[in-house]
């Protein structure tokens, strides 16, 4: 049955009432090219029944299969207790308060968040997360054009090392309101952006710079060295970083003499499980001099006039609380269940865990590249320091191999052709769940394939 209360009596009375013959006829600025038309693949509507039938099916696709994938989403270890807590009525259904002050619980359960955040990252301040990581880097962009007074152009310098999919989204976001985005190559030996190729770049005016760290292949950046150019340069810096690597590597707020301006990333590795495809949440932060900038809420601590402790909505940029021309972003969505789970994560493993699962997880990646590159024709695409992640180098067709992988219940990697062109090449992950015997299982399937 449709989802649409109106019969067709109600619609010809409305349209009737406004004067307009045809639903169509209200939408008629709109150009026809970029109209979808008839949307003839979409298949008949299927009952609740069905649909769960569907559903199962499609669940079981991904059942026994060992993930060797990385490439910005991440299969750790989840405790229990994460999400027997998110999954609670009073966690499950909270939505965004509209009636703020009366939601205290959601509101103290974001600011320990921001808290969590701010800390993990070295940064002053963290929003209420935004809809990804990916959609992040693009409201990152547009902020830091906000924000640089002393930038009179809207270019940003995008390395491509930045993970090909957030390179995609930001383009296709930013671009259309007149931002340029110019790429950086990296370095064919290593696999990170040099500065030489930042040199030419000196002393022209560009609103920001994009680092990645650790960046796509999973090498890590010269990030000081990049972040003071930037700087010296007049540039803001915007740092893409995963939250699993912050328990080892250096914040973000401490890179080069003065710490990046914002940063951005996808929180999913903050105890969100791979399900086919979602949910995700991007976690932002900023120096207290751009908060203003910053795009979506902020929760603040306060005390009441009888000095007991409360929280309410401190900033609330965007535009279902203020007139949309004034609005930092309107896509800004806060992914509140995905970040209550993180939350609940951070607690629970709290600085000492995130360390444990940060070092395991380079040390499996490591072994695995080890195991991988004693195959005959197999060897290790960039030399360098990595976390997470490595690129292999393969004697034969990357999406051949992983195809046939596949067929071997292996999900072996993220092939690199259609991003960067290198047909052999793949990027593999090994995390904290990855056990030695699932190693070796690839390795030994890996031989197989290519013997």
């Amino acid at each position: 049955m449709p989802y649409i209360p109106h019969t067709p009596e109600d619609v010809q009375s409305m349209l009737d009432a406004i004067g307009v013959t045809r639903i169509e006829d209200l939408f008629d600025e709109i150009p026809a090219h970029l109209k979808a038309g008839a949307l003839e693949k979409l298949p008949d509507g299927l009952s609740e029944m069905e649909v769960t039938s569907l559903m199962a099916s499609r669940a079981r696709m991904d059942e026994g299969a060992v993930c060797f994938i990385g490439a910005g989403a991440y299969e750790h270890h989840i405790p229990a207790a994460v999400w027997e807590i998110a999954t609670r009525g009073e966690y499950y259904t909270a939505y965004t308060p509209y009636q703020a002050e009366a939601s205290q619980g959601t509101l103290q359960t974001i600011y320990e968040y921001q808290s969590m955040i701010a800390h993990l990252t070295a940064m002053d301040v963290s929003n209420a997360s935004v809809y990804d990581g990916a959609s992040g880097l693009s409201e990152a962009v547009l902020m830091a054009l906000r924000a640089n007074r002393k930038s009179k152009t809207s270019r940003v310098l995008m390395p491509t090392t930045v993970h090909p999919l957030y390179r995609r989204a930001c383009r296709d976001i930013v671009t259309n309101q007149g931002v340029t985005i110019e790429e950086i190559p990296f370095c064919n030996e290593r696999g990170t952006t040099p500065l030489v190729e930042l040199e030419k770049y000196a002393g022209e005016d560009y609103a920001a710079l994009v680092i990645a760290q650790p960046n796509f292949f999973g090498a890590l950046e010269d990030v000081d060295a990049l972040t003071d150019w930037a700087q010296t340069n007049n540039m803001l810096v915007i740092a893409v970083v995963n939250p699993t690597s912050l328990a080892l590597l250096k914040p973000p707020g401490e890179w080069g003499s003065k710490g990046v301006d914002i940063v951005v990333g996808e929180g999913q590795p903050l105890g969100v499980p791979l399900s086919s495809g979602g949910p995700y949440f991007g976690f932002m932060g900023c120096k207290q001099q751009h908060v203003r900038q910053m795009p979506g809420r902020i929760i603040g601590r306060t005390v009441d006039l009888d000095g007991k402790p409360g929280f309410a909505l401190t900033l609330q940029a965007r535009e279902q609380h203020i007139r949309r021309s004034k609005a930092t972003s309107n896509i800004c969505t806060n992914q509140g269940l995905a970040m209550t789970a993180a939350t609940i994560y951070m607690s629970l493993l709290g600085a000492d865990g995130l360390t444990s699962v940060a070092g395991h997880c380079h040390a499996n990646t490591n072994l695995l590249a080890e195991k991988l590159c004693a195959i005959a024709g197999v060897k290790r695409r960039f030399a360098g320091p990595t976390f997470h992640e490595v690129v292999i180098e393969l004697p034969q067709s990357a999406n051949l191999t992983l195809k046939a992988l596949a067929a071997k219940q292996i999900l072996g990697g993220y092939s690199l052709a259609s991003a960067y062109g290198m047909d052999n090449a793949i990027l593999v992950c090994a995390t904290e769940v990855r056990t030695e015997e699932d190693i070796a299982r690839y390795a030994a399937a890996l031989a197989e394939v290519l013997a």
